[in-house]
């Protein structure tokens, strides 16, 4: 039967430096850890300094780098390419994984995998322009919230989305919109945000200012060309911009309301919004983006794959939703 080989442990190296620091000899530290005292001797051997003695921590550091044999993107270049290629493009990690995998119909590298990769090689390299290739570009994982005030009091004809259809949660039918507006550094950008439940397409504009007015007109502007089975419902946050909602009604088009500082409970749209970020900051002037850019980022957008949607894109699905309700008009026409 073969022996196995444990490496040493984080704890290990700090109990060899203790035990060491005392003068316990090689064999007593080795009979305390239940090791060979070969084992002890090359540890200390390699890792000790005549200035500053044994370091655990800095031994356990080189220990894993020496280990280090690189990911599978630095084994194989041709897919270390294709992802960074893809992320470069404002995938998602999930995204590239999921799309691969569609591609080759087998798994080829997870999105966990890409996300230690970018991880490592920001530790490794200490160079941070490598979190650029994450959608949030974040450095770290996590997320702090922040809590503001609520102007819910003030918008008249306000519907909870308590009271909301449940068919509209299981995002089951289209037609059902989310809505938010996209705020940045200079006072009065913004960029009017619709998403559609079901195929997450976003439709986008840059409305003049945030006036409630204005707002409610460009929402009616985007969405009355599309066939009624297409515009049924909206869930806005409590922003002030959409206190003229009602005006929406004329179309048929329920409105909702989340909670006060529950922006989640429109998720959908708040996903969007944090992925257009990436080619979008908040520090962008708004005024010297062009209509080309700005309609070639809604676009990259909409054709990217999700997860949600089977990897396939959100325009994809939006335009067979858009077929379907073409062709039952058509129908509908139609001698019996």
């Amino acid at each position: 039967m073969g022996r196995t080989y444990r490496q040493l442990s984080a704890e290990d190296r700090c109990e060899i430096a203790r035990l060491h620091s005392l003068g316990t000899s090689l064999r007593q530290i080795a009979a305390s850890l239940d090791r060979s005292p070969s084992t002890i001797s090359r540890e200390l051997d390699r890792n000790k300094s005549s200035k500053h003695g044994y370091q655990p921590v800095h031994a356990h550091e080189r220990a894993r780098a020496l280990r280090w044999r690189g990911s599978r993107l630095k084994r194989r270049p041709e897919l270390g390419e294709l992802v960074l290629d893809r992320l470069k493009a404002g995938w998602s990690p999930e995204q590239v994984s999921g799309r691969l995998a569609l591609e080759a119909g087998e798994p080829v590298i997870s999105h966990e995998s890409i996300y230690r990769f970018i991880y490592a090689e920001i530790t490794r390299t200490n160079d941070h322009a490598w979190r650029h290739y994450l959608p949030r570009g974040k450095s770290k994982r996590g997320w702090r919230g922040r809590k503001g005030g609520s102007a819910a009091r003030f918008i008249q004809q306000r519907v909870s989305i308590h009271d909301r259809p449940e068919e509209i949660a299981t995002r089951l039918t289209p037609g059902h919109w989310e809505a938010d507006l996209m705020l940045f550094r200079l006072y009065g950008q913004a960029i009017l945000t619709l998403l559609e439940r079901q195929s997450r397409l976003i439709l986008a504009v840059r409305p003049p200012n945030k006036q409630a007015d204005g707002i409610a007109t460009f929402i009616d502007q985007i969405l009355r060309p599309l066939p009624e089975g297409l515009r049924r419902s909206i869930t806005f946050d409590n922003g002030t911009e959409f206190a003229r909602h009602y005006q929406l009604h004329t179309l048929g088009i329920d409105t909702f309301f989340c909670d006060t500082h529950a922006p989640w409970q429109k998720g959908a749209v708040e996903n969007a919004i944090g992925r257009m970020r990436r080619a979008i900051p908040r520090k962008t002037d708004l005024a010297t983006l062009p209509d080309e850019r700005f309609n070639a980022i809604v676009s990259l957008y909409n054709n990217t794959p999700r997860k949600c949607l089977d990897f396939k894109t959100p325009a994809e699905l939006f335009c067979s939703q858009l077929l379907h309700f073409k062709c039952e008009s058509i129908s509908r026409l139609s001698p019996g």
